[in-house]
């Protein structure tokens, strides 16, 4: 992996060598200057700068103006001013300019190793969100989230609803349903949308790793800690930390994590420092953790810290009017991204999609679209397209409690309640989505709005009392 490429410029000979030294024993890319122009020239040239670090004094002028002239060439590198005659007002004119941070001679290397590397992963997060932002706004607006059924609507709205708020969000749902969306959707229609997004998976990494992940650690805080590392929490200053799977976390985490909550502080791994944590917190989870509670598996008082705004996502097997929706949105991804040519689907597929019970929810249905759209490339996806296991349904059995009393029984008139009982069914669970509401029947539309018309049906609220 390409190294990220280091300016030192420092007329200090001695100074520049072990800083040169220091650097390159960790596998950057450095490169030198005594003299401003010589910088200036660089940052001007077509060689990328990740980082510089400047002396405040040159041979050759300003080290705060040199800094100028390579942030407008080089937006996205970092730099530190380094001096020997270090005063308030130097600092906050250097920050206030663009400065990482202000630093005075003379420093400990693993003083300015631990800076450099802060530096570096700053930049590389600030990279990252420009890159994004623009995407991002896009991609995480509340209609991106694609869904028409109420069970989705009731999410967007609550989303809608509390993204600009500072509290807590707990988010609920199978796996597959699309918590994390969720999270980036609260995030990136925030007043924290330009500041980080920090997702950390807590049930991926082994509970005695996930300590230093989260909160970082210091050199020889244990063995294998071979220099300091940044915690996702300080990497999320800012922004937004979201902590997946929260219920598979250890309970002796479980405590330090509350102490964040109550307090906005944390400590890294070995460290005495502490560090305030303006981080909001959105958690999720695909377990019950009342559940968890009562068992005594998840901590009571951090459940309530961390339910503040639940929301619960549902499976795709109670939201199925949104398969042909999020079918279709996967199906134009997809034929973007692989340069083919997928028409749609037939009834006659969708039907058996609606049967399927989609234990994988929506991931399982964007990874089903994406290898049909590979194998089949054009055309219209029909049932045998279908892999085997999307080809079983099941069918309603015939009702059990219908009686037929000893007078006998208007078999037209029973006929057509139990019609316009499946016809209400279908529409209600369709949203009276007309087009659905057929494919779940297996009729023609126009089959279907002539019954609708004739049998006069309609929504609960328009009807006449």
């Amino acid at each position: 992996m390409k190294k990220e490429k280091i300016l030192i410029v420092d007329d200090d000979t001695s100074l520049r060598t072990a800083l040169f030294r220091a650097l390159d024993r960790k596998g950057y890319q450095v490169v030198t200057s005594s003299t401003k122009g010589d910088a200036e020239a660089l940052s001007k040239s077509n060689a990328k700068i990740d980082l510089a670090l400047i002396d405040l004094r040159l041979p050759d002028g300003d080290g705060i103006q040199l800094m100028e002239t390579i942030k407008a060439h080089q937006p996205s590198a970092q730099c530190i001013i380094l001096t020997g005659f270090g005063s308030i007002e130097n600092a906050v004119e250097a920050t206030q300019k663009g400065a990482y941070h202000f630093i005075t001679k003379p420093f400990n290397l693993d003083e300015i190793l631990s800076l450099v590397e802060k530096a570096l992963t700053h930049g590389q997060l600030e990279k990252e969100n420009k890159q994004l932002r623009t995407e991002l706004h896009k991609k995480y607006k509340f209609e991106n989230i694609i869904g028409k059924s109420q069970g989705i609507t009731d999410v967007l709205d609550l989303v809608e609803k509390v993204a600009d708020s500072e509290s807590t969000i707990l988010v609920t749902g199978a796996s597959g349903t699309g918590k994390e969306l969720v999270a980036k959707a609260l995030h990136y229609n925030s007043p924290r949308a330009n500041k980080p997004f920090v997702p950390i998976n807590c049930g991926a990494i082994p509970s005695e790793l996930l300590e230093s992940e989260l909160f970082g650690h210091i050199k020889g805080a244990f063995t294998g800690a071979i220099s300091n590392r940044m915690g996702r929490f300080e990497m999320a200053e800012g922004g937004t930390i979201f902590l997946d799977e929260i219920g598979d976390m250890s309970p002796t985490l479980q405590v330090k994590l509350l102490r964040v909550l109550q307090e906005r502080q944390f400590e890294p791994v070995g460290s005495p420092k502490t560090i305030l944590a303006d981080v909001r917190i959105i958690a999720a989870t695909n377990i019950d953790l009342e559940k968890a509670v009562d068992e005594g598996r998840f901590r009571e008082d951090l459940f309530y810290r961390l339910n503040v705004i639940p929301i619960h996502i549902p499976s795709l097997k109670d939201r199925k009017a949104d398969i042909p929706i999020l079918f279709h949105h996967f199906m134009e991804h997809f034929n973007k991204e692989r340069n083919k040519n997928i028409e749609g689907v037939t009834a006659e597929a969708m039907d058996y999609l609606y049967c399927h019970s989609w234990p994988g929810n929506i991931r399982e249905l964007e990874n089903l679209v994406e290898r049909m759209t590979i194998l089949k490339s054009e055309g219209v996806i029909d049932i045998s397209d279908l892999p085997e296991k999307y080809k079983k349904r099941s069918y309603p059995s015939t009702p059990e409690t219908v009686l037929i009393p000893e007078t006998g029984m208007d078999f037209n008139s029973a006929v057509d309640q139990y019609e316009n009982s499946l016809i209400l069914k279908a529409l209600e669970k369709t949203g009276w989505n007309r087009n659905q509401a057929a494919i779940l029947l297996k009729l023609n539309r126009t089959t279907l709005v002539e019954k609708i018309k004739k049998k006069g049906l309609k929504p609960l609220q328009e009807l006449d009392f």
